[in-house]
């Protein structure tokens, strides 16, 4: 019989909250085993949502607190806020090992700063990486870093090489970790020089996790033939806000095109199947939840405006690294 889950769920956090965390919550609940949510935020507000909803009460427990972290605030005055707002107190009970990880859709800056102020880095890994699943033609990627780190080494990217990787692994345990770096081509010798340096250790050093492939370049990053693509947060987060934008750009384009007159809503009619496998692919709420690797902790981060579905798949990536041993995987590895 598998151990007992906890995920701590801050529940002020993000668009319409606490009722999306609610209902995502419910969600994940009615597929998941053995997962219990302690959740942290208004009890007055969260109770009466509840009690509209098919959670049994001995899956969750209410943490009461009034004092909540806005999205306008700054990661330094949230941290001074005090250490009894919802988020606060959801990365706290991971620290004194009340629960297994955290999922905040709440200030991603003071997310990252609260966290880094309870938990503990992983020994060895000297900054901690944004990591994200992205789809590709064959199955999903772990992209990392998208925005935690704007400059980074040569040892900050072989880290999130092996951090990447034992994510991959805990979350798609069958396939083979195959590790690129994203550059401005695939030729050796372009690039700055800390891609180049990383290049030619990774390319030296043969390790258990992963196959390392080389360069990535942006237009083949969704190919397939690879699965897990580091560098730096600065480049990540552009490459990762462009393709959102493209796929938002490309799903609207298409909506208005089939409905702009009878021929294209016939051709809708007839091809529906297509459309919603195309459109399933394309929707972000799929992909929810980052997750910040290097602290010792599972910290995964929802995004703010995604709704109950984006939500509930932000608690099962938390569910499956848990279960993955996501953290024991990185230490081994790190050596």
């Amino acid at each position: 019989m598998d151990n007992p889950i906890y995920i701590a769920v801050d529940a002020m956090g993000g668009e319409n909250s606490p009722n999306k965390v609610i209902k995502g919550i419910e969600i994940h609940n009615s597929t998941s085993y053995n997962v219990y949510y302690n959740i942290f935020g208004n009890k007055n507000i969260i109770q009466p949502i509840i009690n509209k909803h098919k959670i049994l009460s001995k899956y969750y427990k209410i943490i009461h607190t009034e004092n909540i972290i806005k999205d306008s605030d700054s990661p330094l005055s949230a941290a001074k806020k005090g250490k009894d707002t919802s988020m606060w107190l959801s990365i706290e009970s991971l620290k004194n090992n009340e629960s297994d990880a955290i999922v905040s859709a709440g200030n991603t800056g003071a997310l990252f700063v609260i966290a880094k102020l309870n938990l503990k880095m992983i020994e060895k890994i000297d900054k901690p990486a944004l990591s994200a699943l992205w789809p590709n033609k064959n199955g999903m990627n772990i992209v990392l870093d998208l925005g935690a780190n704007i400059e980074c080494n040569e040892k900050n990217l072989i880290d999130f090489s092996l951090m990447g990787s034992a994510l991959h692994k805990s979350l798609f345990e069958k396939e083979t970790s195959k590790v690129a770096l994203l550059n401005i081509g695939s030729e050796e010798m372009k690039g700055s020089n800390v891609i180049k340096n990383t290049y030619q250790i990774l390319n030296e050093k043969k390790n258990d996790l992963f196959e390392f492939k080389g360069y990535i370049e942006g237009n083949n990053i969704m190919d397939g033939d690879v699965n897990v693509i580091v560098t730096d947060g600065f480049t990540g987060n552009i490459a990762l806000k462009t393709a959102e934008g493209t796929a938002n750009f490309i799903t609207s384009e298409l909506k208005k095109a089939l409905n702009s007159n009878l021929l294209g809503k016939l051709s809708a009619l007839l091809n529906i199947k297509n459309l919603k496998k195309f459109k399933k692919k394309l929707d972000p709420r799929l992909y929810n939840g980052a997750i910040l690797l290097g602290l010792d902790k599972p910290v995964i981060k929802s995004h703010g405006s995604t709704d109950e579905i984006g939500f509930a798949n932000s608690l099962k990536v938390c569910e499956k690294i848990i279960k993955g041993n996501l953290i024991d995987k990185i230490k081994k590895n790190i050596n």
